[in-house]
């Protein structure tokens, strides 16, 4: 039986496809690019889309680290949405990158996921983050 998606997308993609992609909310406004895919690498999983937004050849631009379940990836127009108006972005927790957040702290994960209205990726049964048990 032949594979209704030869290759490796849309399910399995390289980070460097994804990156560069446009995001925009969910009347289709440009909210900004995906500058970079962050794994959670003890679990192996995404953690955040950064979305880079504003400025001029990067001077000026802010950072948003996005919560990747919260972005969904619409294939027909090679772009993610993420369901949040451009004001409620704009208020979200940002940086620039020279100052990166402590991304593996649990307590600036869990307020960044609260503020995008999803669970947090590491939760289980009893919301704490599992990592790989090393071999």
């Amino acid at each position: 039986m032949a594979s209704v998606h030869p290759g490796p997308g849309p399910y399995v993609m390289s980070c460097a496809t994804l990156s560069g992609d446009t995001v925009i909310d969910a009347r289709g406004e440009d909210l900004g690019k995906l500058d970079h895919v962050m794994l959670d690498v003890p679990s192996g999983r995404i953690a955040y889309g950064v979305l880079a937004r504003g400025g001029v050849f990067g001077i000026g631009e802010r950072l948003f680290a996005i919560p990747w379940n919260a972005l969904t990836l619409d294939t027909e127009r090679n772009c993610f949405v993420l369901d949040v108006d451009r004001d409620r972005l704009e208020r979200a927790p940002g940086f620039d990158r020279d100052h990166w957040p402590a991304m593996a702290d649990e307590r600036w994960a869990a307020r960044v996921h609260e503020y995008f209205g999803v669970r947090p990726y590491w939760s289980h049964a009893g919301g704490v983050r599992q990592p790989r048990q090393p071999m």
